[in-house]
């Protein structure tokens, strides 16, 4: 079975790297950065499939991190997630082509068909 190259990007040590775990322990292949800027290096990298992008980071926030990221790959699937939830950011990072926007904290189980779904569309954009 294919293990998903997931990226995930949240500036919260804490809640990345215990989201990560909880993502490995379900069979994904996790990246782990802590802002924008590295969010986009992995995605040149070619290696990252689906990502999930925190919206509120220092830098440059997830929005424009998400624009970068669809330039860089363009079929690059991304879920935004959010503490802070507005519909503004949820309508403009639907604009820019996110998967999905998701409220933190988000039912793991709910992430993890997201992550399933984001894949599949993925697949169909290849064309495999």
């Amino acid at each position: 079975m294919h293990r998903i190259r997931l990226l995930l990007v949240d500036d919260e040590d804490d809640f990345r790297t215990t989201l990560a775990s909880r993502l490995r322990r379900r069979n994904f292949d996790v990246t782990e950065v802590d802002n924008g800027y590295g969010a986009i290096e992995a995605v040149k990298k070619g290696n990252i499939e689906v990502a999930i992008v925190d919206v509120k980071m220092p830098g440059i926030d997830g929005l424009e991190t998400l624009r970068q990221m669809r330039t860089a790959d363009p079929l690059i699937e991304v879920i935004l997630l959010t503490g802070h939830a507005s519909v503004e950011s949820g309508v403009e990072g639907m604009r820019l082509g996110a998967f999905d926007y998701l409220i933190k904290p988000c039912d793991i189980n709910d992430l993890v068909g997201r992550i399933g779904d984001a894949f599949q569309r993925r697949l169909v954009q290849e064309g495999t």
